[in-house]
């Protein structure tokens, strides 16, 4: 019996090629640009050298391990090689080589593998000006303290790198940290033996400027000058630093040695060796090309997404900054509203639809809830071909004022849809089947609705199951991000969504825009969106406040949010026509719809940033640096969340969790906006997911409700096109279907 193999969707394999590509590019770079400790004099003690030969301890600087025995060649007497280490850099290189060319001197230059990567014309300039070139290794390490494979990979990747600018390899090599060969340990000892048997002559100095020290000018020179006429190699630098004193003390020691009659000359031709530059395989060449390739690839795009991550960081701090300011203004208004005595007072009955497929852990509290308020209503319950007995509990409730209609399963659109047909009423709050209400819910709700303008008003959806740790980050998330954008939407004029779990409509409003769409996963979006193009006012009222259940599980909410992104997504390209649109759907557009483009759909996929650059800052760059710059952005985020709580008057002890949800939960939230994009960009359908729901409403005293009284029951199974008395297919002079991602499937 044959097993069928699960198959990885292509939106999982294309997020999977981006984030390896990604992680590539940082790693190259990161190995390309790490700071090395370029300057110290020494990676550590030296240790014990009894296997050292005498023929090499006490003799010449150049060491020649190719052959055995080992043999050293000394410098002819008043001859200098100038020797370059840990370059070539962009600032100092073309100094020295300035300097050279000006006295008409060649110099022996050790460069790094990395830095020639980068700036490979450098090295380049070196070979066309009569200089030679030597390996120091492509990363700086102490190459007594790295695994063998590791010094064969470094001198490896610098010769690709000098061999890709140049089409040449040399066989020259100075280890990091090295000095005389009298100041060689055994440990020292064995590298020189390790690179001899791969065919490298290792050339070491004779002569230390310390210019590494930066003591100035003249104590340079001083160091450079040989105290008798023993020819070899003096130690400079043009890289690692500011290297200004050693382009002045060369500058100045050049022509001072010539005087005393001293040749200078390369490393290989002063010792009477072959040129050590030579021309490279085809292989190395080509490898050396594709490392110069990916070396300028991976910088070029690292610096482009630190500009990008420092543009993001400005923007989100600044946008931040301005919605505490502007949500501060909102609440100051409402409160002033709300206080105001003569403000006239919206008395009349209301309409509450709740529609319900599969709720029976829910239904009898939402439904008793809404009953017990303080404000008229009249309560339908659309049961969308619910297969649990949703409708069942509610007939057995038997309340007062509550509809039940059933219909065959067509989606929360169809069952809304429904409700707003048989409402009785001109104002219609839409609840979830999964909410619940308190006492005055309704009635501050619809206040609101006084004003004609009003064509719709978004509450204050808050976390009733608060027990999980799961549940307390969606909490601080709903009270920092959801409310907190609402203030700001309700104060520019340009809400994006009501939310599902409470809202309140004008049905005249609801007429003009068609009712409720089924283009989208995210309806209420969809919906508010219309209203908002159509001229309809929408407001935030955060007293009136419902009790939802969040999802308890890692998977549930990937569920849920993966349908509210993807649903967010297919509603802006419905109406993304509103951008370039006059009037009230061009405001909306241009402040509405381009501020969640900006910041709901495009900063958070270049968020991730900031955590990938943690990381990578605390490998290649600075670690204490990085850490504070990521504490800076997560106090501005704590001092921002203690604002947005004491505006909803809620509790701070849960904000300890902030941190944690910075480092995990948000990078959920990063998956699934990237899954919903590439979901969208490839028009993969995506199903309706039924979140699995246990009734949990975290000790909300629920009230029971009037007494009971034989429920009214109806059937609906009629069409679902037009159920919205006098309705169009058209929100104004605005299309509300439109070419989108595919359609919304029943509930499954």
């Amino acid at each position: 019996m044959s097993r069928s193999r699960h198959v990885p969707r292509p939106s999982w394999i294309l997020v999977l090629v981006a984030f390896l590509t990604f992680g590539a590019i940082l790693l190259v770079n990161g190995i390309v640009n790490a700071e090395f400790g370029n300057d110290a004099e020494g990676a550590g003690d030296r240790g014990p050298d009894g296997a050292i030969p005498a023929v090499v301890s006490e003799g010449g600087s150049v060491v020649d391990a190719t052959h055995d025995p080992v043999r050293t060649i000394r410098y002819p007497a008043k001859t200098i090689a100038l020797s370059f280490d840990d370059g070539p850099d962009p600032l100092w290189t073309p100094q020295v080589l300035a300097v050279l060319k000006k006295h008409q001197v060649p110099g022996t230059f050790f460069v790094l593998g990395s830095q020639a990567a980068k700036h490979p014309q450098l090295v380049r300039d070196i070979r066309a000006q009569g200089s030679e070139i030597g390996l120091h290794t492509f990363t700086h390490p102490d190459l007594t303290h790295v695994a063998p494979n590791r010094v064969e990979r470094e001198l490896t990747l610098t010769q690709f790198a000098v061999a890709g600018a140049t089409g040449e390899i040399t066989y020259l090599v100075r280890p990091p940290y090295s000095s005389r060969v009298d100041a060689l340990d055994d440990e020292d000892y064995d590298i020189v033996q390790t690179l001899g048997k791969d065919g490298y002559i290792t050339a070491l100095t004779d002569f230390d400027s310390r210019d590494w020290e930066r003591k100035g000018v003249d104590r340079i020179v001083a160091s450079s000058t040989p105290e008798n006429d023993a020819g070899g190699s003096l130690l400079l630098h043009d890289a690692g630093g500011d290297r200004s004193q050693t382009v002045a003390a060369l500058d100045r020691l050049i022509p001072q040695l010539k005087a005393q009659g001293w040749t200078f000359s390369t490393t290989s031709r002063a010792v009477g060796l072959p040129p050590a530059n030579h021309e490279a395989s085809t292989f190395d060449v080509v490898a050396g090309t594709v490392l110069l390739a990916a070396t300028a690839f991976s910088t070029n795009a690292v610096r482009v997404l630190e500009w990008c991550l420092l543009i993001v960081g400005g923007l989100v701090v600044l946008r931040l900054l301005v919605m505490l300011v502007v949500a501060g203004r909102q609440k100051r208004r409402t409160d002033r509203m709300t206080r105001d005595p003569d403000r006239p007072v919206y008395t009349r009955p209301v309409s509450v639809i709740v529609p319900a497929y599969n709720e029976k852990e829910c239904i009898e509290q939402t439904v008793r809830s809404i009953a017990a308020g303080d404000h008229p209503v009249e309560i339908i319950v659309v049961d969308d071909g619910s297969t649990d007995g949703t409708s069942e509990i509610v007939e057995r409730m038997a309340m007062p004022n509550v509809r039940l209609i059933r219909q065959p399963n067509s989606g929360k659109p169809a069952a809304l849809n429904t409700g707003i047909a048989a409402a009785r009423n001109e104002v219609i709050v839409m609840v979830d089947g999964d909410t619940v209400f308190e006492t005055s819910t309704v009635r501050l709700l619809v206040q609101d609705m006084v004003d004609p303008e009003v064509g719709a008003v978004a509450g204050n959806a808050k976390v009733a199951n608060r027990n999980t740790l799961v549940a307390k980050w969606q909490h601080i998330e709903y009270v920092m991000g959801f409310n907190l954008d609402r203030r700001v939407y309700d104060e520019w004029r340009c809400m994006a969504t009501v939310p599902g779990a409470i809202g309140a409509f004008r049905r005249s409003a609801l007429r003009e825009v068609g009712g409720v769409s089924e283009d989208t996963l995210a309806e209420d979006t969809d919906l508010t969106m219309a209203l908002s193009r159509a001229g309809w006012r929408i407001t935030y009222v955060d007293s009136s406040r419902a009790w939802t259940e969040a999802p308890a599980t890692f998977t549930q909410l990937w569920r849920q949010r993966y349908r509210w992104s993807y649903g967010t997504i297919q509603s802006m390209w419905k109406h993304r026509s509103a951008v370039t649109a006059k009037g009230p759907s061009g405001h909306f557009g241009r402040v509405g719809l381009l501020n969640l483009a900006l910041f709901q759909v495009l900063l958070p996929l270049l968020a991730p940033l900031v955590d990938v650059f943690l990381v990578y800052g605390l490998f290649f760059l600075d670690p204490w640096v990085t850490l504070a710059a990521w504490g800076g952005v997560q106090l501005i985020q704590l001092l921002s969340a203690v604002y947005a709580f004491r505006l909803e008057k809620e509790k701070l002890g849960v904000l300890w969790l902030l941190p944690l949800q910075q480092i995990v939960y948000r990078q959920l939230m990063y998956a699934v906006l990237i899954r919903s994009v590439v979901t969208a960009v490839t028009g993969i359908r995506l199903k309706w997911q039924k979140l699995r729901r246990t009734g949990d409403f975290g000790g909300v005293p629920v009230a029971s409700g009037p007494k009971p009284l034989p429920p009214s029951v109806e059937v609906y199974t009629g069409s679902f096109q037009a159920v919205v008395p006098g309705a169009r297919r058209q929100a104004g002079p605005h299309p509300v279907r439109a070419t989108v991602p595919p359609r919304v499937p029943p509930h499954s």
